[in-house]
């Protein structure tokens, strides 16, 4: 018994204080998304989110929601295609850039988002000129904001994985450096890499400010414009999108079982 760890009672309290702390305002909206209109309970407030009658109050959560999507699978695709090899890269042919990389992948979760958006506004000026001004240019400003989250997963998986030994490996069969990041390198990272993947989502899902201030419609500011007309949709979409997150958490945590699994 390790005296210097917190007793069998301790660690329940805690236990019982950390999932209190999510699980009352969960529920405390989830039974406000159940209030009928006489008092009681009712699901006529979550049916009214496929009335006809009742689409065009909430279509733009809809058009949000849809915008949301799309910038976080480009999102996604910043984070795998760019910032993972270059990560790659760095540990295995440039190991003396490694803390210089760092603080600059580290450097955006010290900068505030309304910080971000005064530097990001003149460049999005160039891009709405160049690329146009659709909500998918934010990924952007996304990718930037999601590097310091996505770099410590990815960067945890390099840790544990030997990727020198596993790449030189593959190099002397004659692999080609494409085939062995692909091929070797990436399942041996996977679990880190869809770790990424689900906290990229995340931020993408709940990100305000900055798409708010450069005036473009996602998720979250399409929940505040339906709010100051309907409380309760906002109030379904916010728990529909947890759940989203829930259930990815628990297909990559199942990957990364199956991963494990495979590997011995």
């Amino acid at each position: 018994m390790n005296r210097l760890g917190p007793s069998v009672a301790t660690r329940w309290i805690i236990g019982v204080l950390v999932g209190a702390f999510f699980a009352i305002p969960l529920i405390s909206t989830l039974l406000y998304t159940l209030r009928g209109t006489d008092g009681g309970l009712s699901l006529e407030r979550w049916a009214a989110l496929f009335d006809p009658a009742a689409s065009a109050a909430i279509k733009p959560i809809w058009t949000g929601l849809g915008n949301s999507l799309v910038l976080a699978v480009i999102t996604v695709l910043i984070v795998l295609l760019l910032l993972a090899p270059t990560m790659i890269l760095v540990n295995l042919r440039f190991p003396k850039l490694k803390p210089f990389f760092e603080f600059a992948v580290l450097l955006p979760i010290s900068i505030p988002a309304i910080v971000l958006v005064v530097g990001l506004a003149p460049i999005y000026l160039q891009i709405g000129r160049t690329l146009g001004t659709g909500t998918w240019t934010l990924a952007f400003a996304y990718g930037v904001t999601v590097l310091p989250f996505a770099f410590r997963s990815i960067q945890a998986s390099i840790d544990a994985a030997d990727l020198r030994t596993l790449s030189e490996a593959a190099r002397s069969l004659g692999a080609s450096w494409p085939v062995v990041v692909m091929k070797v390198l990436a399942p041996n990272i996977r679990q880190g890499l869809l770790a990424a993947s689900l906290i990229s989502i995340a931020v993408v899902l709940g990100e305000f400010t900055i798409a708010s201030l450069l005036n473009r419609q996602v998720f979250q500011t399409a929940m505040v414009v339906v709010q100051k007309q309907d409380a309760y949709a906002p109030a379904i979409f916010t728990l529909l999108a947890l759940l989203f997150c829930f259930l990815l958490l628990l297909i990559i945590g199942r990957a990364a079982r199956g991963n494990r699994k495979a590997r011995s």
